[in-house]
């Protein structure tokens, strides 16, 4: 999880208690404190069921809306032939996709924007749809400092990485397929995940 999530989250506590907003401050903190407990629970292990990662990316999206709610709006689709209790999956694979819409697509666009996060079967694999109508990687890069961009850069080559690293010792094909969501007006994101059933 890329640090300056925590760093702003803990930004935004302080930001309620300083305006009095008792009430905010104690849901956001108890929510990021159940966050945290997840995360740290969950990186002990290679693979966890998809319904444990589902339930820490809901909690992870509600509380960067709690901060931008008036930026986006986002919507959360499940297919019913999903095992989510049984299907595995990397924990944390999807959560620097949301990310990235969100800080670098959606919290620049001027207009209210939408993030969709789709789970649905591709015959035996999971698929996985992350995708915005924010200001797009090109715009977006030109808005980014020197910083940014390698951080950025930084932590796509590590999901990379990780990717490659996944798919040889388990032997398997997870893949990973970034366009543009108009691709005439290059603006938007559509990330596309593969994730085949592992075994361990």
């Amino acid at each position: 999880m890329n640090p300056h999530f925590i760093f702003n989250a803990l930004n935004s506590v302080n930001s309620y208690i300083a305006k009095s907003d008792e009430k905010s401050a104690n849901k956001y903190l108890s929510d990021f404190s159940k966050l945290m407990r997840l995360v740290m629970e969950n990186s002990k292990y290679d693979f966890v069921s998809l319904d444990t990662e589902v339930n820490t990316l809901e909690l992870y999206l509600s509380l960067e809306h709690f901060r931008f709610k008036e930026k986006f709006d986002y919507t959360f689709n499940i297919g019913a032939d999903i095992a989510t209790d049984t299907f595995e999956i990397p924990p944390m694979f999807i959560q620097p996709y949301i990310e990235n819409a969100i800080w670098h697509g959606l919290r620049y666009k001027e207009a209210k924007g939408f993030l969709n996060v789709i789970f649905e079967k591709d015959n035996q694999n999971l698929k996985v749809t992350v995708e915005d109508n924010g200001i797009g990687r090109k715009e977006s890069k030109k808005l980014k400092t020197k910083f940014q961009k390698e951080n950025v850069s930084t932590g796509l080559k590590n999901i990379e990485n990780r990717v490659d690293i996944i798919n040889k010792i388990y032997k398997t094909k997870i893949s990973i397929d970034i366009k543009d969501f108009d691709i005439e007006k290059q603006s938007g994101t559509i990330v596309t995940m593969i994730i085949p059933p592992i075994s361990q």
